[in-house]
């Protein structure tokens, strides 16, 4: 026997082997290349028809907008002037809402939705809100009231309250002025000024003894004090026509026309009374 017809032997046995499993793998047959191409086709197309289904028909893409237009500002302006702005706008005037404003005239805009420089689409309409101007309302008349009560009242009505304060022959803490006067209407916010009393002026008793009395009656008389009597009484000679006591005593606090008494010493006969 030939040692190369030997090896040849063996080379064909082995290529014969090798034909034999040609696609197997470890684990078995190994899949052809044409058989994968196949598979991913139909799973390219598979996700190409979900998609489509997906877009078109669960969740349709919502129709394009069209042309779209820039809501104008009508902030300020009557509702005529906004009404040709949203025309110009091809967008219509919406819903009229009215409130008071205190520093806005009345039929002015003050409010819109939407807001200015919103795009919107053609013949949207915009709703407003107009001023009716401020609130108006009538000064309540508080003179004679109490301070602290003047204050609820006036409070209570929307207004500010300034006070100052004066003598008066009203008793301390009564009102007695006001701006603007009792009922005249203001706009709110609005102020109203109170002055208020602080009582009568006092006036402190002069002391007016040793005085002749018609001096001393002069001087009471200039303070505003009534002399309700003058007394005599005997000074044993002394003091005649001079006055001797006097009520209430020096440094009183009085008021304007409060009343006060003297005693002047008794002239001698024939002596002026």
């Amino acid at each position: 026997m030939k040692l190369g017809g030997s090896l040849e032997r063996r080379r064909r046995r082995r290529s014969a082997r090798g034909g034999e499993g040609a696609g197997q793998g470890p684990f078995g047959p190994v899949p052809s290349v044409r058989l994968v191409g196949v598979i991913a086709a139909i799973a390219l197309v598979g996700w190409g028809v979900g998609y489509l289904l997906a877009t078109r028909v669960v969740f349709p893409a919502p129709p394009p907008p069209g042309d779209m237009f820039e809501v104008p500002d009508l902030r300020g302006v009557d509702l005529e002037t906004a009404r040709e702005r949203l025309a110009g706008a091809r967008l219509e005037l919406g819903e009229v809402d009215s409130i008071t404003h205190p520093g806005i005239e009345a039929s002015r805009v003050v409010g819109q939705s939407p807001i200015p420089g919103q795009a919107a689409l053609p013949d949207t309409p915009v709703d407003v809100t107009v001023s009716l101007g401020p609130q108006r309302r009538s000064v309540p008349d508080v003179r004679g009231l109490a301070s602290s009560q003047a204050l609820v009242v006036l409070r209570a009505s929307g207004f500010f309250v300034d006070t100052d304060s004066a003598e008066s022959e009203e008793p301390r803490g009564r009102v007695v002025e006001m701006s603007p006067s009792p009922d005249t209407e203001v706009s709110l916010p609005a102020r109203v000024s109170l002055v208020v009393s602080t009582g009568p002026a006092l006036i402190s008793m002069p002391l007016v003894l040793g005085l002749e009395e018609a001096e001393a009656l002069s001087v009471l008389d200039s303070l505003g004090l009534a002399v309700a009597e003058v007394r005599e009484v005997f000074r044993f000679g002394r003091d005649q026509g001079i006055v001797v006591e006097q009520e209430p005593a020096a440094e009183t606090e009085l008021r304007r026309g409060d009343e006060v008494s003297l005693a002047v010493g008794r002239r001698g006969d024939g002596g002026e009374q």
